[in-house]
């Protein structure tokens, strides 16, 4: 059981470095989004990003509602995150 809990104490740190990395490319998008017009939360790029989760995750075998469960959480942490930079989005 030790072996076990070691191997998922290692998985959760890739996780967050993963995250972190993603909060990063957050950040240079919040920063590239102006010159193109863009706003934080555009709601076709989120439903396209919570469809490829769902895919993903089905073909990876793991349940599609958890993982757009999660998907959608760390989507709206990202434009609040956008949106500190960015002003509040208008919803297309």
């Amino acid at each position: 059981m030790l072996e076990l809990r070691a191997q998922i104490d290692a998985l959760d740190q890739r996780l967050i470095e993963m995250l972190a990395r993603r909060a990063a490319y957050i950040d240079r998008a919040a920063e590239l989004k102006p010159a193109e017009g863009l706003a934080a939360r555009i709601d076709a790029r989120v439903e396209q990003v919570v469809a490829n989760a769902r895919r993903n995750a089905d073909a990876a075998g793991l349940d599609p509602d958890f993982a757009e469960t999660i998907w959608r959480q760390m989507i709206d942490w990202s434009i609040a995150r956008e949106e500190r930079v960015l002003g509040p989005s208008q919803h297309d």
